[in-house]
């Protein structure tokens, strides 16, 4: 019998992350502990490389989420490996929370609170407890809810602030990336907090993280998302919107990443009153939508577009749309789904270095400036994607 396009979709997807993406970062595994900071464009491990907090928390949840799925041995002794060396150096011990940056030899580098960092870091101890029911891994994983909530919560104005120095002292500069501009609080942060505490949630149902998730709900809806279904990425302390362009990706994640968040609650009234704005933020993330099938990265303050095609972009327009069609009756979903899975297929997976480049530049060549691995290249959107893939089609 002829295989089907969802069939070969399907394989295509579930090889990629068992035979190409997890295979990559399992050679980056430090003896030593921990795993490299960086890897180039053309594949030389920077083993001097300072290590970021977001990738060493991704590749936490990557893994634990990995050996959920498929059980293989490897993948746990990845997650664990990762584990030991996150919370020995990347936690402070001193004052709480997680630290930006350490050096490749464990010692503390940067030193700051990024509300951001304090996120990815529940997000994969929770996950990491899902699979081996470590005490020591969950306790962490409350210690960091409690410190976003002791110390980076606005009472005031509700949500939270962007980030704070070591000792939790007001900072000057609280930008997530040179990316990003110096806001009180931003959409990104405040979207992984979610996502974090509902990932904590589903180990851990205390009610005050509930009423925090409920919260975070609304600020996504209320707040951060415009009336075109747009997502507003910077704000004042006050809520008061800062200038700042569209992003496609996060308007697609978010789509798709509320709804999920708002399941984790087991309320129909909550599910029903966030499924409204997750449409409406996938319906204007598919605004940037291209002939090829791909997701333009933004468009900026000034109204142009900035047609690059990041990796992390073509994978949440893949889960997005697969979203929209099951979960919001998008009949085309699935195949602006299988359609952007084509575009990284021929595009974006290394299938001879192995995982995904950064980038297609807008003139078509590879983004070649950018690492294969590093503070911001994870196995995050990519492992996610597949994942949720699989988990969708309940395979």
């Amino acid at each position: 019998m002829k295989e089907s396009r969802t069939d070969i979709f399907l394989k295509e997807v579930r090889e990629n992350l068992t035979e190409n993406i997890l295979p990559y970062w399992l050679r980056l595994k430090d003896p030593r502990g921990g795993f490299y900071g960086e890897v180039s464009s053309t594949g030389e491990v920077l083993y001097d490389a300072p290590r970021g907090v977001i990738l060493n928390a991704r590749i936490i949840w990557s893994f634990a989420a990995a050996f959920q799925q498929f059980r293989k041995t490897e993948y746990l002794v990845a997650a664990v490996h990762a584990r030991d060396y996150f919370l020995e150096h990347f936690c402070d011990h001193k004052y709480g929370g997680v630290y930006w940056s350490v050096t490749s030899a464990g010692e503390r580098l940067d030193t700051k609170k990024q509300l951001y960092a304090q996120g990815f870091a529940i997000y994969g101890l929770a996950e990491l407890y899902k699979v081996t029911g470590d005490d020591e891994v969950l306790k962490n994983a409350i210690n960091l809810y409690k410190v976003v909530e002791s110390k980076f919560a606005d009472p005031e104005n509700g949500g939270y602030i962007e980030a704070l120095s070591r000792d939790f002292s007001p900072l000057e500069d609280m930008s997530l990336s040179a990316h990003d501009i110096n806001a009180d609080k931003t959409m990104n942060s405040h979207l992984h907090i979610l996502e974090a505490y509902a990932n904590l949630y589903q180990v851990w149902p205390d009610e005050g993280l509930r009423e925090a998730v409920e919260k975070l709900l609304d600020i996504i809806g209320l707040k951060v998302m415009a009336p075109s279904g747009h997502l507003q990425l910077y704000f004042k302390r006050d809520w008061s919107v800062l200038p700042g362009g569209v992003s496609y990706g996060h308007d697609i994640e978010t789509s798709w990443l509320a709804l999920e968040c708002a399941f984790a609650l087991k309320d129909l009234d909550i599910v029903s009153r966030v499924r409204p704005w997750a449409f409406a933020m996938g319906v204007a993330g598919n605004e940037g939508l291209l002939a090829d099938g791909s997701m333009r990265y933004e468009k900026l303050p000034d109204g142009s577009f900035d047609d690059s095609r990041q990796w992390w972009v073509q994978a949440e327009t893949v889960v997005g749309n697969l979203w929209l069609w099951k979960y919001h009756g998008d009949t085309l979903g699935a195949k602006r789904a299988m359609d952007a899975w084509a575009y990284i297929r021929e595009n974006l997976v290394d299938s001879e270095g192995g995982e995904w480049w950064w980038a297609v530049l807008p003139d078509g060549s590879l983004d070649r400036s950018n690492p294969k691995a590093g503070f911001w290249k994870c196995p995050y959107h990519n492992t996610r994607m597949c994942l949720q893939i699989l988990k969708i089609f309940d395979i």
